[in-house]
């Protein structure tokens, strides 16, 4: 536990992305008006989870008006929403939704990263920004000795698992699964509304990849 919380200081206080610094302090300072009379946490986000976890779910970056506001990842917009619920059918979640830093949501057996830590303008970060934010993964994945499974949402997030368990990437979909020597990496579209809302990504579809993620970390 002290490593990973003198992690999660760390990421906290990071300032290395002047672009995405910038950024976050400025929408945790302007809001939307849905939000106008919340404050935001606006500073780069750590992961969360059980640190004796066979699964780790890696994401993009946080939301603007989600984790960048809430304070944690997948928290407090649709995505958090449908992640939620599926690990909560799967066993993977305490409750079946994502609204706050206070909500009582508890993950059993796995463990939410993302590849970047700073909400990024039109969630597009740049190559430099997660290269610079790579070294956290890293340290995670030190930290997080039974990962067994890591379940990727997003072709960015399964490019950054790839190099971080040094194997070769392959051809990106949803629901794939590769197999290597020490670990497995799943693949599943990222639940963004740009996604969920034009029916790239079913609810039936997302919920085969939790099923899946099940029997492989048990």
């Amino acid at each position: 536990m002290k490593q990973i919380e003198s992690l999660n200081k760390k990421i906290a206080s990071c300032k290395k992305c002047p672009r995405l610094s910038v950024y976050i302090r400025d929408i945790a300072k302007n809001k939307v008006r849905r939000f106008k009379d919340e404050k935001y946490y606006g500073k780069p986000l750590s992961g969360f989870g059980d640190i004796n976890a066979k699964l780790l779910i890696v994401g993009l970056a946080p939301a603007a008006h989600g984790g960048n506001r809430t304070g944690r990842m997948f928290t407090g917009d649709s995505s958090g929403d449908w992640l939620a619920k599926a690990m909560h059918r799967y066993g993977f979640a305490s409750i079946p939704t994502s609204q706050n830093i206070h909500d009582g949501l508890v993950l059993k057996n796995a463990y939410i990263t993302a590849t970047v830590r700073c909400a990024p303008p039109q969630n597009k970060p740049s190559r430099e920004e997660m290269q610079t934010c790579f070294e956290y993964l890293v340290q995670e994945k030190e930290i997080l000795k039974n990962i067994t499974t890591v379940l990727c949402l997003g072709k960015i997030a399964y490019d950054a698992s790839c190099k971080l368990y040094k194997v070769k990437s392959e051809k990106f979909g949803h629901n794939k699964l590769f197999r290597y020597d020490k670990i497995k990496i799943l693949t599943s579209y990222h639940p963004s509304k740009q996604n969920t809302q034009t029916g790239r990504l079913t609810w039936s579809q997302w919920s085969e990849v939790f099923q899946r993620a099940k029997r492989l970390t048990r």
